[in-house]
């Protein structure tokens, strides 16, 4: 089997990799256009050959940007355009090692969805009336010690020694430019970078096997971990192999989202909220767009009156904001908000409440306050602004996926 170092230079690996991208709506025609212009020019021909040949990767931009819909900070990894390509090749190449990891493990997985890991969990509990203690894992990407990391990395990759040597380079540099200025410093797997989500799955392979050979309902999505256990005593016992686990391996608990829940409470993982049949959006998950809709509506404000903009432009341009977040690409890398949520849940309520609040706050944009008059826009003219109902758009799902599920049947009756 051939180094996945030398794939990286042949350009039938990297036809593959912009076709599975472009399936899988990683592109648009322009963006397709330019990458593969990029390709038919061999442009990623020197910088493979310089890892092939043991060279390493330039010293990455580190960024402090906030968290999603939170005033709270993160720290993430940038390296130049054309190596952060080179890694996302790297990163599709890497799913070879798959079958590595245990089927509980639901990050970043080909095949794997997060809606995945709520199904399963619900099929394996399965009615009866568990314990379950969540708990997720305080900055993980950046805190992981590489030298704990790299004989597990080792003995993955011994059939690709190449590919470990360029980990190896990688992951020890500890360079980063901050502010102008190159520090040395604790990296981990570099948040933000196309390889560390890979990396942070073999970190913790053997705490997921763990706890799938012993028969434990568990699900991880990176460092969101859920289990669930037939009696209180019994959750304690693996709350603690837990806890062993992350002192070995030198991780910490971020005591902010760690929680026990009572067969008869709702327990929330992963932006879902699961109590009985239904699943809807998490109380925090609420909150927290709701924060973000406050925000942007702020600047906006703030935007219009120093600009002298009639308030109709704050209003669409909030509206657009907002589409682009719910229903459109925020970049190639991510999942919009309606991708990550419409295909799980089963309630409305939780997309009423944030549809309830941004209508709210676009009409907060038409005078500068919150009131009654504000009232006097109506739903037509948010309508007429571009705004679309998350609830509606919900609906719209539902009956696409029904209309596709019907269309899929026809045919297989129709081969048969």
């Amino acid at each position: 089997m051939d180094s996945i170092i030398e794939l990286l230079s042949r350009q039938d690996t990297w036809e593959e990799f912009l076709a599975y991208r472009l399936l899988k709506g990683r592109f648009n025609w322009h963006e397709f256009s330019q990458a593969d212009s990029y390709v038919e020019r061999e442009a990623y021909l020197p910088l493979a050959r310089k890892i092939a040949g043991g060279g390493g990767l330039g010293v990455p931009q580190k960024k402090i940007v906030n968290k999603m819909g939170t005033g709270k900070k993160r720290i993430v990894y940038t390296f130049a355009p054309e190596e952060m390509t080179l890694l996302k090749l790297m990163a599709f190449l890497l799913y070879r090692y798959d079958p590595c990891f245990a089927p509980n493990c639901y990050a970043f997985r080909r095949g794997k969805k997060a809606g995945d890991a709520l199904f399963d969990i619900r099929r394996a509990v399965g009615g009866r009336k568990m314990w379950a203690y969540k708990l997720d894992i305080h900055d993980y990407f950046n805190s992981i010690p590489t030298e704990i990391l790299l004989p597990m990395l080792a003995a993955m990759m011994a059939d690709d020694q190449p590919l470990f040597s360029f980990f190896e380079r990688m992951l020890t540099d500890g360079r980063a430019v901050c502010h102008g200025r190159t520090v040395s410093e604790q990296r981990g797997v570099m948040a933000g970078t196309p390889t560390s989500p890979f990396l942070a799955n073999v970190y913790l392979k053997e705490v997921d096997r763990f706890f799938y050979d012993a028969n434990v309902v568990y699900a991880r999505y990176s460092d969101d971990i859920i289990m669930f256990a037939p009696d209180f005593d019994t959750l304690c016992r693996y709350k603690e192999q837990m806890a062993t686990f992350l002192r070995q391996y030198r991780l910490e608990v971020n005591p902010d989202k760690e929680c026990v829940c009572s067969p008869d409470e709702a327990y929330e993982f992963l932006g879902f909220r699961c109590h009985g049949n239904s699943i809807d959006i998490a109380e925090a998950t609420r909150k927290k767009m709701k924060g973000k809709i406050r925000r942007a509506a702020k600047s906006m404000l703030r935007w219009s009156n120093t600009n002298h903009k009639e308030p109709e432009k704050a209003m669409k341009g909030l509206v657009n904001r907002f589409n682009r977040m719910f229903f459109e690409r925020d970049d190639d890398e991510s999942l919009t908000w309606s991708r990550w949520f419409f295909p799980v849940i089963n309630s409305t309520e939780g997309l009423k409440e944030i549809d309830h609040y941004l209508q709210q706050n676009i009409r907060f944009l038409s005078t500068g306050k919150h009131g009654r008059s504000n009232y006097r826009v109506d739903y037509a003219q948010l309508k007429r602004l571009g705004y679309r109902s998350l609830v509606s758009e919900y609906y719209h799902y539902l009956r696409s996926a029904a209309d596709q599920k019907r269309r899929h049947e026809k045919q297989k009756f129709q081969i048969y």
